[in-house]
């Protein structure tokens, strides 16, 4: 079934890495910055591949595209990053056509996710998708396989309770503090950065812990006082960044920035300090644990948190893998016949040029010739004729390319 997955003697394949093999570190020298994301799109245009879509989160960064090899993708992906070829093939992966298309559905429905049935990576790959749909990066395949994604995911979340209990990263973060953080509501509690999972953890702090008064340290001001705006936060200038630190009890780092944001230079207390580094590159370097009052936690330490909630969720697996299956055999159909697409195509207006010819005929004969009845009744026979075909070559017993080859010999077909 492989062959008709090609388009121009390409291939489909995905590339990428995850937190499966790769640690934070390694994640973060591949992290793709979205100015990163856009040049890798043009530079890929400029290089022949002619339809891309890359995924960059906290947990995995991936490229899914058409080349005649998968080196021209992991060329891409480490000219625009920190990474070295080297250092990914110690941790990477690469999928070739049908193997490729069910790692995307595994992807994109939460299955292959750090947390199992986080949905978070479906609005990004929306987002990427959109993305190379702008830079016109995105050929009917593509198109037609991220939307089938999005209805596996969509189903699966409506039809069953996969995504049930704690459903990502930040709510975990949370149940974290909770915890381990006595009294929690009477703490200080700053977060510094408005990276998407830190600004989830702070819509979760302010539901569940009760504090009000959590403050909201960010470069930006502006972007800080319109995320405050939403969730009732203190915003204090990053210039006092030291002091702040200096009277919390929990810190959230998720700035999104390339290189760490804090170091033991900047803690100057002795208070009990528990750091949630909630970011891919880490933004917290390691030499703050040198400091007897700090507890340092990352991301990834808290996705191994396995509690009940994961165990009542893996139950749910094998109805969200019908899913898949249902939804990428029709995606699967729909690819088969368009390789006899252009066939079907030519056979019809082979049929209609015979149907115009023959109806110019009878007009001339007749006087009181019906035009339009005769067009009605030609046009609805083509047309299922031109379906008997079609379902003829759909057939698993056919032989489609000896069956193709005889319809274009029959009826003199040029394919256009």
């Amino acid at each position: 079934m492989e062959p008709h997955l090609q388009a121009n003697g390409k291939n489909f394949y995905a590339i990428g890495l995850s937190y499966k093999k790769a640690d934070a570190e390694i994640r973060g020298h591949f992290s793709i910055a979205n100015d990163a994301k856009r040049n890798i799109l043009v530079q890929a245009k400029q290089e022949g591949i002619f339809s891309l879509v890359v995924i960059s989160t906290c947990n995995r960064t991936e490229l899914y595209g058409f080349a005649e090899h998968p080196f021209q993708l992991i060329k891409l992906l480490c000219e625009h990053t920190h990474g070295t070829v080297e250092e990914f093939e110690k941790v990477a992966y690469v999928h070739k056509n049908n193997t490729a298309i069910a790692h995307l559905f595994k992807v994109g429905t939460g299955l292959d996710s750090q947390i199992l049935g986080d949905f978070e990576i479906i609005s990004q790959l929306k987002i990427s998708f959109k993305q190379s749909k702008k830079e016109d990066m995105v050929n009917p395949f593509m198109e037609r396989l991220v939307n089938a994604v999005i209805q596996a995911s969509k189903r699966i979340k409506n039809e069953t309770d996969i995504s049930s209990g704690a459903t990502s990263v930040s709510f975990a973060a949370v149940q974290y503090i909770l915890a381990r953080v006595p009294h929690v509501s009477r703490k200080n509690l700053l977060l510094f950065g408005t990276g998407k999972i830190g600004r989830n953890t702070c819509e979760n702090l302010v539901k569940h812990t009760k504090n009000d008064h959590i403050v909201l340290v960010n470069r930006t001001k502006t972007k800080a006082e319109e995320i405050a705006g939403k969730f009732n936060l203190v915003v204090k200038d990053y210039a006092n960044i030291q002091s702040e630190i200096a009277t919390s009890d929990v810190l959230i780092v998720a700035t999104g920035a390339q290189k760490p944001t804090i170091s033991k230079a900047l803690i100057h207390s002795d208070k009990p300090l528990l750091i949630l580094d909630l970011s891919i590159p880490r933004n917290v370097a390691v030499d703050v644990t040198e400091l007897p009052n700090v507890t340092l936690v990352h991301l990834d330490d808290l996705s191994k948190m396995t509690d009940q909630t994961l165990q009542r969720r893996k139950q749910h697996i094998p109805k969200a893998e019908t899913i898949i299956t249902e939804i990428k055999g029709e995606f699967d159909n729909w690819l088969e016949t368009r390789k006899f697409a252009p066939t079907i195509k030519a056979l019809k207006n082979k049929l209609t040029s015979l149907k115009e010819a023959e109806i110019n005929l009878q007009r001339k004969k007749y006087t009181d010739f019906d035009e339009e009845h005769a067009d009605i009744i030609s046009s609805r026979i083509i047309q299922k004729i031109t379906n008997h075909f079609a379902n003829h070559l759909k057939d698993e017993n056919t032989s489609a390319s000896e069956s193709l080859e005889l319809i274009q010999k029959v009826f003199q077909l040029q394919n256009k």
